[in-house]
């Protein structure tokens, strides 16, 4: 929720790429023309909470709980050779049912973003009925496939290359025993870590976040995605907003393992 003002500009970015061309061109826009607040930079930032709040709870909670499964699955000897593979098995099972309790907050919030000045209700009851009730938006679960396609690669790699990191980094920078750390260097390393990964989601899952953004512009309603890539360009699906999305999800990723390594910390089930 933190991130929202950039989130908004890189939506922009995405579907108004003429008009927001980076991103400190595109806060200032954003500002002088709609404001600080909550009907300004700030706005989404109620389906924001609520959506990824539900997403988070479900995806580190999943995630777990998978990993765990996958291991029994396994049985010890393979889950020591293939451990790359239960980790991506994991991140993709959970964050397929956390998409789900996404995807309805994730289409009121990019609706709310990249709309004009006073076309959709900026509050989250009235915007979510202006989406029951207008023809073409497909709520709640329009938007559920490009998610699952932006999503699934994105934490496969969050939880991948998250682990990957920490190891390397305490195989090749922190080299004493891991015990022999303060917290606060170990959470350090988790934050480190995050925002590496979180540099590998962006680009990953980029094109998937550009079609979820450009399926909520009213010249897109009611057409279909492959319809939507081939009229906005493959390449500026890659590309339009990607700086600005690596920014955005890379300080994301690495405040949200920080976040959840810090609340193992203080339960005492890590460290």
């Amino acid at each position: 929720t933190a991130m929202c003002p950039v989130d908004v500009v890189k939506c922009n970015m995405q579907v108004n790429p003429k008009e927001y061309t980076g991103l400190v061109q595109g806060l200032g826009r954003l500002v002088a023309e709609e404001g600080k607040g909550a009907t300004g930079c700030f706005k989404g930032w109620m389906p924001t909470l609520f959506g990824y709040s539900a997403q988070g709870a479900f995806k580190y909670g999943l995630y777990e709980v998978f990993k765990d499964f996958y291991s029994n699955l396994a049985g010890e000897k393979i889950t020591k050779e293939w451990t790359g593979a239960i980790w991506l098995s994991a991140s993709a099972s959970a964050e397929f049912f956390a998409d789900i309790a996404l995807c309805p907050m994730e289409m009121v919030k990019v609706k709310m973003q990249i709309s004009p000045k006073g076309t959709v209700p900026l509050q989250l009851g009235a915007a979510i009925n202006y989406m029951q009730t207008t023809p073409g938006t497909g709520f709640p679960f329009r938007s559920l496939v490009p998610l699952w396609s932006r999503q699934i690669p994105y934490t496969m790699a969050k939880f991948y290359f998250f682990e990957r990191v920490v190891c390397l980094f305490y195989e090749h920078v922190f080299t004493a025993p891991k015990e022999t750390y303060s917290k606060s260097t170990k959470l350090g390393i988790t934050f480190a870590s995050g925002y590496i990964a979180g540099i590998i989601c962006a680009i990953v899952s980029h094109p998937a976040d550009t079609l979820v953004s450009l399926s909520n512009k009213p010249m897109y309603a009611g057409k279909g995605y492959g319809e939507i890539a081939k009229s906005f360009g493959y390449s500026n699906l890659f590309t339009k907003g990607l700086g600005t999305r690596i920014i955005m999800i890379g300080t994301l990723t690495g405040l949200q393992w920080w976040i959840y390594d810090s609340y193992k910390v203080a339960t005492g089930i890590s460290y």
